[in-house]
């Protein structure tokens, strides 16, 4: 008896598979492996195959650096009108978007391109995958306004003085676009901020404020964690934060600044439609020209048609 218990010991280690199969467990354990391999078979299956892409021409393209701010300029093939527009990019994403055809920026471009008058030249700025704007401040990343500013002289001498200086930004580069259009609103005629990173609160006020601004918005809590992360970068305090907010900056705005496009989805995961809908009321009230798009969508729900209308008008 002992002899044969080790010869079947001996079995069940050359042949694995057929002790498996002996294994009083042996219904649960194929269940178990059937399950997997449908699960398997079923996430091979149903990603999307390919991606929806946008019909239209692609702008001309020359790209350049200077510093550390990375660029560059788009001009429509039939020509361009005279203005500049200021494109800042949203998070992980760089320079080299506006062509993208399966980017909001193409659907710009193909409303352009449907319409009879020529467009404006169209330059995306990039300090890398993230980065805000701010002044000088405690922060080593800080800065970043500044160093935009001074260097916009240098790229319109090799490009052209515009006529106009329009700027558009969406997520972290619609909160970028508002906090130099506001800090500077003689240099710049328009301002489109699509579902920017606006909060009717601070960063650094007290943790109950942030918990009730994330039940009344519906934001995802990683996601604000990750807003208040990039606040903490490149602000060190409440002071600073004032400086750059948006909510901040348009209480001293008047007719003379710069007309702004709003747009934010209802469902925005960042929790950033009740600022964005506060701006708009605060801007109207101090005699600010605003159009104020909400839209019933997620993050970055955009419409194209009127935004394209906005920046060639």
């Amino acid at each position: 008896m002992t002899g044969m218990g080790n010869s079947l010991a001996s079995g069940a280690r050359r042949n694995p598979l057929r002790a498996l199969l002996k294994s009083p467990h042996r219904y649960w354990l194929l269940a178990i492996l059937l399950i997997s391999a449908t699960h398997y078979a079923w996430g091979a299956i149903t990603p999307p195959w390919g991606d929806q892409k946008v019909s239209f021409v692609p702008a001309d393209k020359v790209c350049g650096a200077d510093g550390a701010l990375r660029y560059c300029v788009y001009r429509d093939q039939r020509g361009t009108n005279g203005d500049i527009v200021y494109h800042l990019h949203g998070r992980n994403l760089d320079e080299q978007i506006w062509n993208d055809d399966t980017y909001f920026t193409a659907l710009v471009q193909q409303q352009w391109q449907q319409g009879k008058a020529l467009p404006p030249t169209v330059v995306t700025l990039s300090y890398g995958k993230t980065w805000l704007l701010t002044p000088r401040g405690e922060k080593p990343d800080s800065g970043l306004l500044d160093d935009m500013m001074a260097r916009l002289p240098a790229i319109e001498a090799k490009i052209g003085v515009p006529h106009r200086r329009l700027l558009m930004g969406e997520s972290m580069g619609g909160l970028n676009v508002l906090v130099a259009g506001l800090s500077y609103p003689s240099k710049f005629s328009k301002i489109a901020s699509l579902c920017p990173g606006v909060y009717a609160f601070s960063p650094f006020g007290p943790r109950s404020d942030i918990q009730a601004a994330m039940v009344r918005t519906g934001a995802d809590p990683k996601i604000a964690m990750g807003a208040w992360l990039m606040a903490n970068q490149y602000l060190a305090n409440d002071g600073e934060w004032q400086r750059v907010s948006p909510l901040s900056l348009i209480e001293r705005a008047g007719p003379r600044y710069p007309a702004l496009y709003l747009s934010n989805g209802l469902y925005d995961a960042y929790g950033n439609y009740e600022g964005t809908e506060r701006l708009a009321v605060v801007g109207r009230r101090h005699g600010v020209k605003i159009e104020w798009h909400p839209l019933y969508g997620g993050h970055c729900a955009i419409d194209t048609s009127s935004l394209a209308a906005f920046l060639i008008s």
